[in-house]
């Protein structure tokens, strides 16, 4: 852990986590997050410098898109010297495509970020938020020998630190809503936190933060189901505008082998548009080379996403299409480690 000068900023968003009860009304509002001492009293124990930045309208998470995350990433960039850590607060619905498109932008961090919130509001009773945001404070404030235990982009949810890329959402009413179904968890919260050091992103070199805020959301999501038509299929390949489309197969990538659908695929490929195979189950990944069904999809030039989320598929593709590149020069890139979204083989 660091010195007592240790710093953090708390960038509240919006989300159930800042949420106070009316005593009177029993309506839910928003707290001054500038007093998250007097709410959460506990954390004067730390005896850091906690200062809080609140988005002012606060924002459901329901409503988050890319000039949301480039406002997000700009806050941190301006802050990013006076700090040693920061801290964003935010609604569980959208949190995995936050932290996925921060893990993009933040090329270079050598500092915590850490996300996290709540199920309950954090002035509720049996609230899971101050646990969640004293732990996230403790873990954005850890560091050794002056380099931070977790120097990149996490999600922090029910005593376990994921990757942020590597997180989906998986259930909307208890307290562990988070999974990280291809790759460890990064640091477990008991009596201590135990940190998995050998699956932590550390630098190798002396890095400078560069964060890019150049995205482009031009992309499509098709999501196979037994029965779907040639109609469907192709009202979302010819989508006016669309650069490249996940397409969100079955099991380790296989989609149906009739010539209607293999031949709506080929020629979107042909028209400079990049088809992202990204598989529907929640663990696992897609592997073309272990079905005919998925051979004759990598045959046509259909990228594998490999393990890659669908959350970090879509923040992936806005960021590289952000960059300029498209055709080729994408679905090449697209196979490459940028953060550790994916496993390489």
């Amino acid at each position: 852990m660091k010195s007592e000068n240790t710093s953090i900023l708390i960038v509240y968003t919006g989300g159930t986590i800042g949420m106070k009860q009316n005593p009177e009304t029993g309506a839910l509002a928003p707290f001054n997050f500038e007093q998250i001492e007097q709410e959460v009293p506990e954390l004067r124990k730390f005896g850091y410098t906690l200062n809080a930045i609140s988005f002012n309208p606060v924002i459901d998470s329901s409503d988050i898109n890319p000039s949301f995350w480039v406002e997000l990433a700009q806050i941190i960039s301006e802050n990013y010297d006076k700090y040693d850590g920061f801290v964003i607060l935010h609604g569980t619905d959208t949190m995995s495509f936050t932290a996925s498109a921060l893990s993009f932008m933040l090329e270079g961090l050598t500092k915590p970020v850490v996300l996290t919130g709540s199920q309950l509001p954090i002035g509720m009773l049996r609230t899971d938020g101050k646990e969640n945001l004293i732990s996230a404070i403790e873990i954005a404030a850890a560091y050794r020998n002056g380099q931070a235990l977790i120097p990149e982009v996490s999600v922090f949810f029910e005593n376990r630190l994921y990757r942020g890329n590597r997180t989906t959402k998986h259930n909307s009413e208890h307290f562990n809503a988070f999974r990280s179904n291809n790759y460890p968890p990064l640091a477990e919260a008991g009596i201590s936190i135990k940190y998995n050091y050998p699956f932590i992103h550390y630098p190798t070199q002396e890095q400078k933060l560069c964060v890019h805020t150049k995205l482009d959301n031009s992309i499509a999501v098709l999501k196979l189901f037994p029965g779907i038509t040639e109609n469907v299929v192709s009202a979302v390949l010819n989508t006016p505008g669309v650069k490249a489309i996940i397409l969100e197969t079955y099991g380790s990538g296989n989609a149906p082998m009739q010539d209607w659908f293999l031949k709506r695929i080929e020629d979107a490929i042909g028209n400079n548009i990049v088809v992202f195979n990204v598989t529907q189950c929640k663990a696992g990944g897609v592997d073309m080379d272990k079905y005919e069904n998925g051979l004759r999809l990598k045959k046509i030039g259909v990228v594998s996403g490999s393990d890659i989320t669908f959350e970090a598929a879509v923040a992936k593709l806005m960021f590289l299409l952000g960059k300029g590149l498209h055709g080729k020069t994408l679905a090449d890139e697209l196979t490459k480690s940028i953060a550790g979204e994916i496993t390489l083989k």
